[in-house]
C-alpha cells in the first residue's frame, strides 16, 4: 500500500476536503499515515486567509523537500508533493516556481482531479497544476461512499462567497456562492449515519446562504433531522444578513439542531463594518441575536472578530468591546487584521501599527476569555446530554461534546462511545468541562 500524508491548515471545510481527497486516492492504493517521513504522497491542504498561514506552508515545504531527498537517496521510491487548497488557488504557478520540489498544485474546486494530476506530474514536470472553478463537477466526481472513523463528521453543503468583505480572499479562492442539491446532501448524510455518525456539522463559507432546496438551509435542516441515526446537527459559518426567520424558527423547533450558533460580526463599529462591506450594523446584529435567543433561550453564541482593521480608532475598538459585553459570548475567535494582497482593504489608508493591534487583541481576548470561562463555570451542577466521541487519554476516561460544543471529560466504560448520555457537570474550566455519569449504562 502506498502511504499518503495530508496536513490540513485553516477552516473546517479544509478538514472536509482533506477527508475527501483521501477518499479519491484510496482506490489508487493510498492508505493514510500520520508521518510524512517516507510517505509516497504528501498533500498540504492550505489556507490563504492570513499571511502567516501562507508563510507556514512555504516553511513546511522546505522540510518536506528534505524528506523527499532522503527518500530518493535511500532508494525507497519517489515522494510526490502536492499543495492543495486556497493558497494553491491563489498562487499556483508561483508555488511551483518558488519551491521546485512541488509536483502538484490543485485548487479547492479541482482536487477530484488528483489521480489524473499525479499521472501527469509523473510523466512531465510542470503539468501538475489545476485550479479551475467547478464545484458541480467536483462533487459529481467524488466517491459516494465516505471513509469515516468517528461519530461526528463534517458535511459540505455550500461553497464560495458573494459578499466580498474587503479584507477577505475567499471570493477569489473559492469562487461564487454555490449550493449542493439537497438530495445529494441527504444521501451523504444517510451514508454517514449508517456508518455510525451521530452528529454532522454542515459547512459553507456562508452556510446560511444555502439555496440548494426550496426553503433554504432551514428546510434542509428539517429534512436532515428526519435521517435515522442522526441525532445532532450543527452548521458553520453563518453571515448575519443570511440569517432568515425560517432558520431562526428551526432553532426553536428542532431538538436535533444544537443550541450553539457561530455568527461572526467582525467588529462593533458601524464605520468599520461599512469599510469591511459587511452590509449590517452593530444594532442590526444585536437585534438579530435578540430574535435568535427569543426562539431558543438556551442558545450559546460564538463569534469572529478582527482587530486593527484599517482606520480603526480607539473609539471604534471600544465599540467592539461594548458589543461583546452586551452579547456575552460562550466562545469566540479573534485575530489581528492581516493585509492580503489583492483585497480592497490592503490598499486602504489608515493601516494600523502592529503594536497597536497586539495591545487591542490582548484586551479583547481578556474579555472574551472571561466570558467563556464564566459560561463554562455556569454549567456546573447541570445535567447535559453528552455525545461520547472517544476514549480519553487515561484508562477508564471518556471524551465527548456537550450541546454547546464544549469538550467534556468523564470516567466511564468504552462501550459508551457513540452514545449520547446524561452527564452531571462537576467543574467548568476555561476550555472544557469535567463531569460524571448520571447513571451506569449497560452495553447495547
Amino acid at each position: 500500500m502506498k502511504r499518503l500524508y495530508i496536513k490540513t491548515y485553516g477552516c473546517q471545510m479544509n478538514v472536509y476536503d482533506s477527508e475527501r481527497m483521501a477518499d479519491v486516492l484510496r482506490p489508487l492504493g493510498y492508505g493514510m499515515t500520520d508521518d510524512p517521513e517516507g510517505a509516497d504522497l504528501v498533500v498540504l491542504n492550505t489556507c490563504h486567509i492570513r499571511e502567516k498561514a501562507t508563510e507556514k506552508v512555504y516553511s513546511e515545504l522546505g522540510q518536506i523537500k528534505r524528506m523527499k531527498a532522503r527518500k530518493a537517496e535511500a532508494g525507497d521510491g519517489v515522494m510526490t508533493i502536492a499543495v492543495a487548497g486556497c493558497v494553491a488557488q491563489a498562487e499556483g504557478a508561483e508555488i511551483m516556481k518558488r519551491q521546485p520540489a512541488v509536483d502538484l498544485v490543485v485548487g479547492p474546486q479541482a482536487y477530484h482531479q488528483l489521480p489524473e494530476l499525479i499521472a501527469r506530474a509523473h510523466r512531465a514536470k510542470g503539468e501538475g497544476l489545476a485550479a479551475e472553478f467547478s464545484p458541480e463537477e467536483k462533487f459529481d466526481a467524488l466517491p459516494e461512499t465516505r471513509h469515516v472513523s468517528g461519530v461526528t463528521a463534517f458535511l459540505t453543503v455550500q461553497e464560495g462567497c458573494d459578499k466580498f468583505c474587503t479584507f477577505c480572499v475567499v471570493p477569489y479562492t473559492r469562487g461564487a456562492e454555490w449550493s449542493r442539491p439537497a438530495e445529494a446532501i441527504l444521501t451523504e448524510a444517510r451514508n454517514l449515519a449508517e456508518k455510525g455518525v451521530r452528529e454532522v456539522t454542515l459547512l459553507g463559507q456562508n452556510v446560511n446562504a444555502y439555496d440548494g432546496a426550496p426553503g433554504g438551509l432551514a428546510a434542509l435542516v428539517r429534512q436532515l433531522a428526519k435521517v435515522d441515526g442522526l441525532d445532532r446537527i450543527r452548521y458553520t459559518t453563518s453571515h448575519p444578513r443570511d440569517m432568515d426567520e425560517a432558520l431562526i424558527a428551526a432553532h426553536g423547533d428542532l431538538p436535533e439542531l444544537m443550541p450553539y450558533l457561530h455568527l461572526p460580526v467582525q467588529a462593533g463599529s458601524d464605520k468599520i463594518l461599512k469599510a469591511m462591506n459587511r452590509d449590517h450594523t452593530a444594532e442590526s446584529y444585536l437585534r438579530l441575536v435578540e430574535r435568535i435567543r427569543a426562539a431558543r433561550p438556551d442558545i450559546a453564541m460564538s463569534c469572529d472578530f478582527i482587530v486593527g482593521f484599517p482606520g480603526e480608532r480607539e473609539k471604534d475598538f471600544q465599540a467592539t468591546l461594548d458589543l461583546v459585553t452586551e452579547v456575552n459570548y460562550a466562545s469566540a475567535f479573534s485575530f489581528k487584521y492581516s493585509r492580503r494582497p489583492g483585497t480592497p482593504a490592503s490598499a486602504m489608508p489608515g493601516q494600523i501599527a502592529e503594536e497597536v493591534m497586539d495591545e487591542r487583541l490582548q484586551r479583547l481576548n481578556a474579555l472574551l476569555g472571561q466570558q467563556q470561562q464564566a459560561f463554562n463555570e455556569a454549567q456546573a451542577g447541570k445535567v447535559l446530554p453528552v455525545l461520547i466521541e472517544k476514549p480519553g487519554r487515561r484508562e477508564g476516561q471518556l471524551g465527548g461534546r456537550s450541546p454547546y460544543l464544549q469538550p467534556v471529560h468523564l470516567d466511564g466504560p468504552d462501550h459508551l462511545v457513540g452514545q449520547i448520555v446524561p452527564v452531571r457537570i462537576v467543574t467548568g474550566h476555561k476550555g472544557s468541562l469535567t463531569g460524571e455519569l448520571v447513571q451506569a449504562l449497560e452495553p447495547a
